[in-house]
């Protein structure tokens, strides 16, 4: 931990410098799941020349190594510094649900930079935060990623006891935040399949599950990367309850909204992961949307 705060004291444009050599040893010498990255692109834009895909690819790159840097900053980065960096706009519209005395569902993708994201949130938003979160095997990066997220107070809610935290918590007007973009990896967790940038794609049916429940409204923060260190996060009505039982409503129009934040932002999405792995498709309980059926 003294390594990594040691590290992290360092200005981001020193840690920037380190990003670029990074970049080139990532991208060029270890090439780390490039056919993964390139795959994902073909997939999700099959009407986009090559070159356009390659220029995507490389700059992608550049943004997942510059967010290795800006994680580590994040470990002591001044509040000051954040609020900066991180602006948030039109927070007029959780304003309106403060006032109500309504607690917010809020709904992020893996676009960079997420984790700055919830953390800044933390210090400028008019509610307090709770953010879902998923154990990791590794202890100690397990615990550093929940003291970075919490360092400004946002209070943490393993995946596994989500109903029971609602409950719990239900009088405390404040906003739960969870990245709900990620792909199911478990077989017992429900999914959701819908089209998905031109994929049959699974989602957790659990978010949607989350709204229905706690029939509170959802919000999807739009994460902008601005420029080299600077990003804008801007709050959209996703879904108000009441809803139905069995309401898809508020996962399908947060899908919908990834999807155009994506088509407009290629470069900074997290295209890294094997995110459609066919065997999610298919194991453990699936709702398939009625798009699809």
């Amino acid at each position: 931990m003294f390594f990594v705060r040691l590290i992290s004291s360092l200005p981001l444009s020193v840690l920037y410098v380190f990003s670029d050599v990074l970049f080139v040893l990532t991208y060029y010498v270890i090439r780390y799941r490039r056919k993964i990255v390139w795959q994902n692109l073909r997939n999700s834009f099959p009407d986009k020349p090559a070159e356009e895909l390659a220029h995507i690819q490389r700059s992608f790159y550049r943004n997942l190594c510059d967010y290795a840097m800006e994680m580590l900053r994040l470990v002591s980065m001044p509040a000051e510094e954040l609020t900066r960096r991180m602006q948030f706009r039109n927070l007029e519209v959780m304003e309106r649900f403060k006032a109500a005395q309504q607690p917010v569902i809020v709904l992020a993708s893996h676009q960079f930079n997420w984790e700055w994201l919830l953390v800044a949130a933390s210090l400028q938003h008019p509610m307090p935060a709770d953010f879902v979160y998923q154990k990791v095997k590794n202890k100690f990066f397990n615990d550093l990623s929940l003291r970075v997220r919490s360092r400004f107070g946002a209070y943490p809610i393993r995946r596994d006891q989500v109903a029971r935290e609602l409950a719990k918590r239900r009088e405390i007007v404040r906003m739960v935040a969870t990245v709900a973009d990620q792909y199911p990896g478990y077989g017992r967790d429900k999914k959701y399949v819908a089209r998905f940038l031109n994929q049959e794609t699974a989602f957790f049916l659990g978010t949607n599950q989350m709204a229905i429940l706690s029939q509170y409204p959802v919000v999807y923060y739009r994460c902008v990367r601005i420029r080299r260190g600077y990003y804008t996060a801007e709050p959209i009505v996703v879904a108000e309850p009441p809803y139905d039982r069995e309401s898809t409503v508020p996962l399908d129009n947060y899908i919908r909204l990834v999807e155009e934040t994506i088509c407009k932002y290629p470069d900074g999405w997290l295209w890294s992961h094997n995110r459609w792995k066919k065997r999610h498709l298919s194991e453990g309980q699936v709702v398939r949307s009625s798009t699809l059926k």
